[in-house]
């Protein structure tokens, strides 16, 4: 899910990173530390780099959006984008000076590999399948699963935001992922 004005975390995380701009607030930058840094050293290891190399890195990164918080412009860009485009460029960097060598454009600016248009096709043709096995829940599945995995709410926040008992929010979750795989996978050979 892309970060947009229309999403409150975006909202949420532009707003800390101005509150550690304008008065160093470390419980603002705490905040985004514990929610970034996890997900920075995610994507290195993704693109290959060994976990303590990029738990390093990660904290280099958010180092930087401590020093350079005052250059941040929401009109600019996302929070998220501010930083992970801040994460590439210090990648670059140390791919530079390291002088090894750099990966791809494509990979670097995109995160995807060139895909044939076939490729492309299956991919938007299982896309409208998940929409169309989504559209089959009913309301109260589909806001624990958008909670869930849109916007990677933790599930005892899923209870709080929609005052429910954290194991009837684990339920919910269970019971329609359970439906979407009954919808989604094709009958197994021999279950007639």
């Amino acid at each position: 899910m892309t970060q947009g004005m229309d999403d409150p975390d975006a909202l949420t995380h532009g707003r800390l990173i101005e509150a550690v701009a304008l008065e160093r607030d470390r419980d603002a930058f705490a905040r985004l530390f514990v929610y970034f840094a996890p997900r920075l050293k995610a994507w290195l290891i993704r693109s290959g780099a060994a976990p303590g190399a990029a738990e390093d890195f990660a904290q280099d990164t958010m180092l930087t959006v401590w020093r350079k918080a005052d250059l941040f412009d929401a009109q600019k860009a996302g929070a998220a984008t501010w930083i992970f485009t801040i994460a590439r460029n210090r990648r670059l960097d140390l791919l530079r000076r390291d002088n090894r060598d750099l990966p791809t454009p494509e990979i670097v600016l995109t995160g995807e590999d060139i895909r044939r248009p076939d490729d492309i096709l299956s991919t938007a043709q299982d896309a409208q399948r998940v929409r169309d096995a989504l559209a089959q829940l009913d309301a109260p599945q589909m806001e624990v699963l958008r909670l869930a995995f849109f916007l990677e709410s933790p599930h005892s926040e899923i209870a709080r935001t929609l005052g429910l008992p954290l194991g009837t929010v684990k339920s919910r979750i269970r019971n329609a992922m359970i439906k979407l795989r009954s919808i989604l996978e094709p009958p197994q050979e021999g279950s007639r």
